[in-house]
């Protein structure tokens, strides 16, 4: 139990700003750390929902309300998710070969291309999230679970292209067989929660999340040669917003229907 507890501290510790005693990163500790890591978009989902009933019961109008919920998941997570997603976009942008990729990722400055698909990427998110209702919450909610279902996947299964990186360092501690398992569970949960309540905007979530982690696989081995920790973040960053625009156009195309 004490290396089940270490692990959650572990996940969180390194994946959010969340408040966490303090314990030592040995293997023990670490192996079942990406079990856990679903449940800081658990937490995620927890405060964007009491943000939204919070700002719905003050009144707040729909621009404020949508900043806060644009800010929440960075906040939270110390924007570690999307360090990578901008990293990542400045190693793409560069067209250069796959080694000097790589260097580009680890590089710590931001180069134009980052920056312009951060403004990129607020703007969507920012603009999504004045479309959403109270009735599209829960899935808006569970976006932040299903994508680091998915990425804690990826960790553990996908060949790492950088072997002394952040993922890597995950994946060798990981007991992968168990987690992996864990995960599988976790997902085969969601997707059924989700279409119970209701299948078309269930579906259209939880495959849009799927298609994207396909299309990450495909271009980190391209482009890269595997995955790494920016890479992870790019992923999780960009699962999310498609994501949130297709709870949108699901609950979009029902209305119309």
């Amino acid at each position: 139990m004490k290396n089940i507890w270490s692990s959650f501290i572990v996940a969180f510790a390194m994946y959010s700003k969340i408040p966490m005693p303090k314990t030592e990163w040995t293997k023990d500790h670490m192996k079942y750390s990406m079990c856990f890591f679903p449940f800081v978009g658990v937490a995620v989902g927890l405060i964007e929902y009491g943000w939204f009933l919070l700002a719905s019961y003050l009144r707040f109008g729909a621009v404020f309300r949508a900043a806060g919920m644009t800010l929440i998941p960075v906040l939270v997570t110390g924007g570690i998710h999307m360090d990578g997603y901008l990293d990542t976009m400045d190693a793409l942008s560069s067209w250069r070969e796959k080694n000097q990729r790589l260097v580009i990722l680890k590089d710590p400055h931001a180069g134009a291309f980052a920056i312009i698909t951060g403004v990129v990427w607020f703007l969507i998110s920012f603009a999504a999230a004045t479309e959403i209702t109270g009735k599209m919450m829960p899935f808006y909610c569970a976006i932040f679970v299903v994508s680091r279902c998915f990425s804690g996947l990826s960790v553990i299964c996908f060949h790492n292209a950088n072997p002394k990186g952040s993922a890597a360092a995950f994946s060798d501690q990981a007991q992968k067989k168990a987690t992996g398992c864990v995960l599988i569970i976790y997902l085969a949960i969601l997707l059924v929660v989700m279409c119970s309540l209701n299948p078309v905007q269930g579906i259209t979530c939880f495959g849009t999340g799927l298609a994207v982690f396909f299309y990450y696989r495909w271009k980190s081995y391209k482009y890269f040669g595997g995955i790494t920790g920016d890479l992870a973040g790019y992923f999780l960053s960009l699962a999310e917003l498609l994501m949130q625009l297709a709870v949108i156009f699901a609950a979009t195309i029902m209305g119309k229907l």
